[in-house]
């Protein structure tokens, strides 16, 4: 584990080949470089437990190859930039205990290659971007012990490909 890691270089960004990077437990990481959107070939970005990362830069849309994108565990998260909406090639997406996440971005609706959606324990999460419903690739959203969500948007019966819908212990949802 690398979890006196506080920062990468720039220079990162040149790193053309690079299919996967792993950051988890990188406690101490407080920011990504803008520099990460230039990774053309990167499939998979893991980021949990980056306890002290708080947002992360709008050339993270940039991404074009990202069909994985871990983010569980990162508390202190408190949005998602828009640019996420250009993912085009996402198909996993895991929030899971990002507690300080108040909302998604409309832009989330774009994911058109979106498979699974994970927000377990996203306490601060009190409701869902009604785009959510344009996800036609999605077969997963788990919103378990999300405890401030308060209703789900009309738009979720247009998911037609959904197979998993979580809401276990999602108290104020009526």
């Amino acid at each position: 584990m690398s979890s006196n890691l506080k920062e990468l270089p720039s220079s990162i960004g040149q790193l053309n080949a690079l299919q996967k990077l792993n950051l988890w437990g990188c406690s101490n990481l407080k920011e990504l470089p803008s520099s990460i959107g230039q990774f053309n070939a990167l499939q998979e970005l893991h980021l949990s437990c980056c306890y002290k990362l708080k947002q992360l830069p709008s050339s993270i849309g940039q991404l074009n190859a990202l069909q994985k994108f871990d983010l569980y565990w990162c508390s202190n998260l408190k949005e998602l930039p828009s640019s996420i909406g250009q993912l085009n090639a996402l198909q996993k997406l895991h929030l899971n205990g990002c507690s300080n996440l108040e909302k998604l971005p409309s832009s989330i609706g774009q994911l058109n290659a979106l498979q699974e959606l994970h927000l377990s324990w996203c306490s601060k999460l009190e409701q869902l971007p009604s785009s959510i419903g344009q996800l036609n690739a999605l077969q997963k959203l788990d919103l378990n012990d999300s405890s401030n969500l308060k209703e789900l948007p009309s738009s979720i019966g247009q998911l037609n490909a959904l197979q998993e819908l979580h809401l276990s212990q999602c108290s104020k949802l009526e």
